[in-house]
């Protein structure tokens, strides 16, 4: 698709969620998100998309889940479905390894890690927002898991803060395709670009 040109001043790559328990074989969430992750060749997408925006000099910003602790959501007033699931596996748990970034998507010395969020959206209860605007960034982009949770509430946030939205559709998996297909189908009423990685980069601005 023909996309309009990238400036890298007001641009920013969000990297949601590249934590081993998403990510690695060896994750808690990963046999979930396997299939479509290999299908998409999601590591391998999200680290070029990684790459290419450092080398063009746009700033790169990441979007963590909240690292579980003991006893986390069980005093909750209403405990949503994710939340419930959560609490036997404690994926991403705080110390331990499948909480640390991927060893191939982790951010480097002068990046920004805003605020971890506790649900889907990556501005909820977060510093992203401001961030955003102290750098003056309005074009947000997307990588990340899961797609039609933190991945597309991040991007709907974004558009009701009124950001252009870009997601990137081979760099982001979920946990079977209809949800992947549905976020997909969602998107029409609220991303402004919806693109591959090799799309996007080669409408960036060059450095």
């Amino acid at each position: 698709m023909s996309l309009d040109p990238y400036p890298r001043a007001s641009t920013a790559l969000l990297m949601i969620d590249p934590l081993n328990d998403f990510v690695c074989e060896r994750g808690k969430l990963w046999p979930y998100l396997k299939e479509m992750a290999e299908e998409v060749n999601l590591v391998a997408n999200q680290k070029r998309a990684l790459l290419g925006a450092r080398a063009r000099g746009v700033r790169v910003i990441y979007v963590p889940h909240r690292r579980t602790e003991p006893g986390d959501f069980e005093s909750f007033r209403f405990l949503n479905p994710t939340h419930a699931a959560s609490i036997p596996i404690r994926p991403f748990a705080r110390g331990e390894w499948g909480g640390d970034w991927h060893a191939e998507l982790a951010p480097e010395p002068g990046e920004i890690v805003v605020y971890e969020h506790w649900f889907q959206s990556g501005f909820a209860n977060t510093d992203l927002d401001y961030q955003l605007r102290q750098h003056g960034v309005d074009r947000i982009v997307l990588t990340g898991q899961r797609t039609n949770a933190c991945f597309e509430s991040t991007g709907r946030y974004g558009a009701e803060l009124g950001y252009h939205v870009t997601l990137l559709r081979d760099a982001t998996a979920a946990f079977s395709r209809e949800e992947m297909q549905a976020t997909f189908v969602n998107a029409r009423t609220f991303a402004h670009a919806v693109c591959t990685v090799d799309e996007f980069l080669a409408a960036l601005e060059p450095a």
